[in-house]
């Protein structure tokens, strides 16, 4: 009888799954400061260990593809006292929770429409904003707003949106693709009634 020797290179292969899967199963994909009585938080009033609170954070910690700082902008803001900004040094392109920004979802109403609204600004970044329904393992998003211009001042972004039936939350997204400084403020989600009015919503 003919003995073969075992086959390493699928050893080795099965060697590197069990070395990266354990890392890839505690990997943080964001980081996030939850606090029921501060709402929505779309103005980056509220913070927390550097941290906006009740937002998921594509933060430096979370990105070892990128060098970046989050800064509370108390001398150039929109709304209340500060604006979240952005100042990234070095990043590598990807995408989603790869990319520095911030995402969160709140509950919605099937077949409802929203008015996305955000002020935004920009200095050399690329970033893509999105928003849409969502479920535990499938979305349906569309981009809010896009850009890689360097703006001088502050631009108003309004975006209605209608979530799908199958959908009972909704996300936004910023995800911001090269170096540069952004900021943001004031992000607002409002439900469109019947009337044609808004209502205030209160995530």
């Amino acid at each position: 009888m003919t003995l073969t020797a075992p086959n390493t290179r699928g050893a080795f292969w099965v060697w590197i799954l069990l070395t990266i899967l354990p890392w890839l199963s505690c990997a943080k994909m964001s980081e996030s400061i939850e606090d029921e009585s501060v709402g929505m938080n779309g103005g980056f009033e509220h913070t927390q260990s550097g941290l906006p609170v009740n937002w998921l954070v594509y933060s430096p910690s979370t990105i070892p593809t990128a060098s970046y700082e989050l800064i509370f902008d108390r001398a150039d803001f929109k709304e209340g006292k500060q604006s979240l900004k952005f100042l990234i040094q070095q990043f590598t392109p990807t995408a989603g929770w790869h990319s520095p920004g911030i995402a969160q979802e709140y509950p919605a109403i099937p077949g409802e429409s929203y008015l996305i609204s955000f002020w935004i600004k920009n200095e050399g970044c690329e970033y893509v904003v999105t928003a849409g329904g969502v479920a535990a393992k499938t979305s349906q998003y569309e981009t809010v707003d896009s850009s890689k211009e360097t703006t001088d001042s502050w631009k108003l972004v309004e975006h209605p949106i209608t979530i799908p039936q199958q959908y009972e939350n909704i996300r936004f997204e910023l995800s911001i693709r090269s170096p540069g400084s952004l900021w943001i403020d004031d992000v607002k989600i409002e439900h469109i009634n019947d009337e044609g009015g808004q209502g205030e919503f209160d995530g």
